[in-house]
């Protein structure tokens, strides 16, 4: 299994039972498109919910099952099966598939969830969103803000992620989450929000970029056609909160916002992130640091300087410090964030870029 990860990479691989579903039912005189990530303590668990699912919809068709069953619905089928096994509203501010979507969502978690909101204790932030635009909505200060990466996506397993200090058991994980103890549960790995596919407004057949104000002022419409535009997280946000940007209720989890390793490798070399030069170079730096957040996180920038990675330090220190310049996605379309500058590429003690 280990085979072609570098030997300073590897470490026990561990897992839970879980899997992402969709919900698409009617609720409110609206149609509703809600995806979930529903959790099991035990394999017997699991074939147990499968079954009950089954009955209801095809569950085998895709990785994601479609199924014509409420939110709260399926929460009430998981835990009648088991106390332990859990739901999380995914990515919670998705516009078309998610509980706080502007497309087909809620305005609030009970709304969804009614009479049993106290069974969710947490909710996925997405890639669009971050923590300090969740504390804006008081209703969300009872629940984790946690962050997890699309497994479909091997190479971009991590992205987003948890940081935990605990026991490494199922029972462990979920505690952590439940109790949000800082000791325990120290926060999320995030995404910068603005590259996400769905932070700002916008229309991307027209390649048309919205603040929500200007939505607001167009009457939600496109300036180019005239079609009504995607709402997107930013606005979605600004319209449910109620409290001001920087709000940070007392002991809530922290966060860091980080860019993948290959993506500031790419706006080194100046090439795409899926070239040959960005994957080997990838390789190298993983094999003598260490794992990608270990050099994200971690890794002295003096010594990527050393060892003559000038403008990857560079463009690390200035993720690390939040000094980046980003321009938000939007309607589907990922936006960008670069770490580094035209300047950075003029300096002579630059010029050595990688070893």
């Amino acid at each position: 299994a280990d085979v072609g990860v570098p030997e300073a990479c590897r470490a026990p691989v561990r897992f839970v039972l879980g899997v992402e579903i969709s919900s698409i039912y009617k609720k409110g005189g609206k149609v509703r498109k809600v995806h979930n990530l529903v959790f099991a303590p035990t394999l017997a668990a699991a074939g147990k919910i499968n079954e009950r699912l089954g009955k209801i919809g095809n569950i085998r068709s895709d990785g994601r099952p479609i199924l014509g069953l409420g939110a709260k619905e399926l929460l009430a089928v998981i835990k009648e099966v088991s106390a332990q096994a859990y739901l999380i509203p995914a990515h919670a501010w998705t516009p078309h598939f998610a509980v706080f979507g502007s497309e087909s969502g809620f305005d609030s978690l009970q709304e969804c969830f009614e009479e049993l909101t106290p069974e969710i204790f947490a909710i996925e932030t997405g890639l669009s969103s971050d923590p300090s635009m969740n504390r804006r909505l008081s209703g969300l200060d009872q629940v984790a803000l946690i962050s997890n990466s699309d497994a479909h996506s091997a190479a971009k397993l991590a992205r987003e992620a948890n940081v935990l200090d605990t026991e490494l058991s199922y029972a462990g994980i979920f505690d952590a989450f439940r109790s949000r103890d800082k000791k325990k549960f120290w926060g999320t790995l995030e995404f910068f929000a603005q590259e996400g596919k769905y932070h700002m407004d916008g229309h991307r057949a027209c390649k048309t970029r919205l603040w929500p104000k200007e939505t607001m002022a167009r009457a939600g419409r496109c300036p180019v056609c005239a079609k009504p535009v995607t709402v997107g997280v930013l606005h979605r946000v600004e319209k449910l909160a109620d409290r001001d940007e920087g709000y940070q209720p007392k002991g809530s989890q922290e966060f860091q916002s980080i860019v993948p390793l290959m993506e500031i490798l790419a706006q080194v070399h100046q090439v795409g992130v899926s070239s040959v030069k960005v994957e080997a170079d990838h390789f190298k730096l993983l094999a003598r640091f260490g794992n990608e957040l270990h050099i994200l996180r971690e890794l002295p920038p003096e010594r990527l300087r050393q060892a003559g990675y000038m403008l990857l330090a560079t463009g690390i220190e200035r993720m690390r410090a939040g000094q980046v310049e980003a321009i938000g996605g939007y309607d589907g379309e990922y936006g960008s964030v670069r770490v580094l500058r035209p300047e950075d590429f003029k300096l002579k003690d630059r010029q050595k870029l990688t070893a």
